[in-house]
Parts: structure tokens; C-alpha cells; sequence
């Protein structure tokens, strides 16, 4: 559990109010805008490698984004307890 939190910290503070939940829902969408952007205007330099590279991270962006959504509204919903 302590490497959850370490992970994911802003799923953890999910914890009491609903207000708390959708602010950590939006942290992560914005999170995954910002994130998404910054893969795609650097994938815009036409290197094969480089593609590549950024096609695991966007992936990887996508699946944290997504756990991390999930495990607040667990927490929130008392499924995992702290």
C-alpha cells in the first residue's frame, strides 16, 4: 500500500469529500492534456526512434492517468483502505 501512495499521492487525499475526488479527477485530466501535447508536438520531429520512444510514454501517460483515476474513486468508495 505504501507504494500506491507514493505512486499515485493525489488518489490518496480522495479521501473524505466528493469536491476532493473531482478536483483529483481533473489534476489527472490536465495532467493528460498537458502531457499529451508536449508528446505530440515533440513527435512532430520525424525520427523513427523517436517515435517509437514517444508512443511508450504516451501509452504510459494513458495507463497512469487511467489508474490513477480509478484508485480515487476505490479509495473515495472505501475499497481500498488507507
Amino acid at each position: 500500500m505504501d507504494l500506491l501512495k507514493k505512486l499515485f499521492p493525489i488518489s490518496f487525499k480522495c479521501v473524505n469529500e466528493v469536491s476532493n475526488l473531482v478536483i483529483g479527477i481533473i489534476i489527472y485530466a490536465v495532467a493528460l492534456v498537458i502531457g499529451s501535447a508536449i508528446i505530440a508536438l515533440t513527435g512532430l520531429i520525424n525520427l523513427p526512434l523517436l517515435g517509437v520512444i514517444l508512443k511508450l510514454l504516451g501509452g504510459l501517460l494513458d495507463i497512469y492517468v487511467t489508474a490513477g483515476i480509478v484508485i480515487g474513486v476505490l479509495v473515495y468508495c472505501n475499497v481500498i483502505k488507507e
